[in-house]
C-alpha cells in the first residue's frame, strides 16, 4: 500500500509542479512550485524608499528552456516580509500539462500562499485547501541580505506611462559587496512616490517582467506574514503529498485498476 501511495504522489508531483529557473524577481519553491516574487536583498534595492505596500501583480518570464510563463496574484511586501497569494488555475505555461491545474484543483492545491521571512530565514508554502503548508529555510542567500549590502547605479532612459501611471524609465543596476551586478530596466511611478510599477530583468536568455497595478502604499497587516495556526505543517512537499494521498485512499479512492 505504501510502495503505491509513494509511486502515485511521485507521479503526481511530476505532473503538477514546473521546473524551477533561477531568475532575479521569482524563485521556484520546494519541489519546483512556483513560489512567487523574490523582493529581498537586491531586489529590494530597486524599491528604494517604499518597504511597506500591496498590489495585484502579474510576473512573467519568457525564453530559455523553461518556456514562457505567466502568473497572476496578490502581493503585500513589509519591510523584507513577503506574502503572495496565487491560484494556480490561472498559470500559463506552454510546459503546464493540460491536467495540472485540474489535478491541483482535485487536490485542493490551487490556491497557494507563500510567505517568504528573510528575518526568521523561512519561507512558507501555505495549500488553504489542504489547512497545511510546508515550510524550509530560504534557498536564496541574497534574498536574506539586507538592502544596505548593495548598491545601484540609476541611469534614467526616458518618460513613458504604464497603466496609466507617468513613469520615468531608468536603467537600474544593483551590485552587491562581492561585486556581482544585476541590470533591470524599471518604470518608477512620479504619483507613487517613484514606487517601480514594472520592472523587467534579463539575464541567462530569460526575461523576466513584473507589472504592479492597484498599488497602495499604505503598510500591510503583519499577522498575514505568519502560517494559519491550527494549519499542518511539513517539512517537505512529498511528506504532504504522501499524506493527502493517503486521506484519499483510505476515504474510497482507491488504488489504480489491475493494482493489488
Amino acid at each position: 500500500m505504501k510502495k503505491h501511495i509513494h509511486v502515485l504522489t511521485a507521479a503526481l508531483l511530476s505532473l503538477i509542479f514546473i521546473p524551477a529557473h533561477a531568475q532575479p524577481g521569482m524563485r521556484g519553491g520546494m519541489g519546483g512550485s512556483p513560489s512567487g516574487p523574490r523582493l529581498g536583498g537586491d531586489m529590494a534595492k530597486i524599491f528604494g524608499e517604499n518597504t511597506a505596500y500591496s498590489a495585484n501583480l502579474e510576473m512573467r518570464t519568457a525564453g530559455g528552456s523553461g518556456g514562457e510563463v505567466t502568473m497572476p496574484g496578490k502581493l503585500a511586501y513589509l519591510e523584507g516580509k513577503t506574502r503572495f497569494e496565487m491560484d494556480m488555475t490561472e498559470m500559463k505555461s506552454a510546459n503546464m500539462p493540460a491536467q495540472g491545474a485540474a489535478q491541483m484543483k482535485q487536490m485542493g492545491m490551487d490556491k497557494i500562499v507563500t510567505i517568504s521571512r528573510p528575518d526568521k530565514n523561512t519561507t512558507c508554502i501555505i495549500y488553504s485547501g489542504l489547512q497545511a503548508y510546508v515550510e524550509n529555510p530560504i534557498q536564496d542567500a541574497d534574498a536574506a541580505k539586507p538592502a544596505s549590502d548593495f548598491k545601484s547605479e540609476v541611469t534614467q532612459l526616458g518618460k513613458e506611462t504604464v497603466d496609466g501611471h507617468a513613469c520615468v524609465k531608468n536603467k537600474v543596476i544593483v551590485t552587491d559587496k562581492a561585486g556581482k551586478a544585476h541590470e533591470s530596466t524599471v518604470w518608477n511611478a512620479t504619483d507613487l512616490k517613484n514606487f517601480p510599477v514594472k520592472i523587467e530583468t534579463s539575464e541567462s536568455g530569460q526575461t523576466t517582467t513584473m507589472l504592479f497595478k492597484d498599488i497602495k502604499l499604505d503598510r500591510p497587516d503583519a499577522a498575514q506574514f505568519d502560517p494559519p495556526a491550527g494549519f499542518k505543517k511539513y517539512d517537505n512537499m512529498m511528506a504532504l503529498m504522501q499524506q493527502e494521498m493517503m486521506k484519499r485512499m483510505g476515504g474510497g479512492m482507491g488504488m489504480p485498476p489491475g493494482q493489488p
